[in-house]
């Protein structure tokens, strides 16, 4: 029984220390998730303009310039960049990798792939759970939003 404990206790401890932002600098040229270059990437307006002319549902690759307007304060697992429709979500491909809070404010390429969709109440109410907002503001989300989200499979500071 004192092994279990003790087993469960470590597993705790490290899933508690794995569930963290990583606390690195965020200076230009640092890249998180995979290597990508600022080569060929578009700005957010342009960007939304050709994923909203594609239709709900179809996904655009491609390279993305934006400021990161949010992070994810609990695991660093997604940011919100500024776009012409107001603060646009980007994951962190499968989770594979994770940014640090002080990526807020910077301007940044995101490599990845974008989709016009319909986010729950639900799942926005974790978002806003993850960025730290009061239960007030939480509780004030009650219809879903049509969204652009990125999937990012890299992010280059510049």
């Amino acid at each position: 029984m004192k092994k279990l404990l003790i087993a469960f206790s470590l597993f705790l401890a490290v899933n508690t220390l794995s569930a963290q932002p990583p606390q690195v600098p965020a200076d230009a040229g640092a890249t998180f998730g995979k290597v990508t270059t600022a080569e060929n990437a578009v700005s957010m307006e342009q960007y939304v303009q050709l994923l909203e002319s594609k239709g709900d549902g179809k996904p655009l690759e491609g390279k993305i310039i934006g400021i990161v307007k949010e992070v994810c304060q609990k695991e660093g697992c997604w940011i919100k960049v500024e776009s012409p429709n107001g603060n646009l979500m980007v994951k962190m491909k499968d989770h594979k990798f994770a940014v640090p809070v002080v990526l807020n404010g910077k301007k940044v390429v995101i490599d990845g792939v974008g989709t016009l969709t319909t986010t729950s109440v639900k799942q926005l109410k974790h978002y806003a759970e993850d960025a730290g907002k009061s239960k007030e503001e939480i509780a004030k989300i009650t219809e879903p939003k049509k969204e652009i989200v990125i999937q990012a499979a890299g992010i280059l500071v510049l």
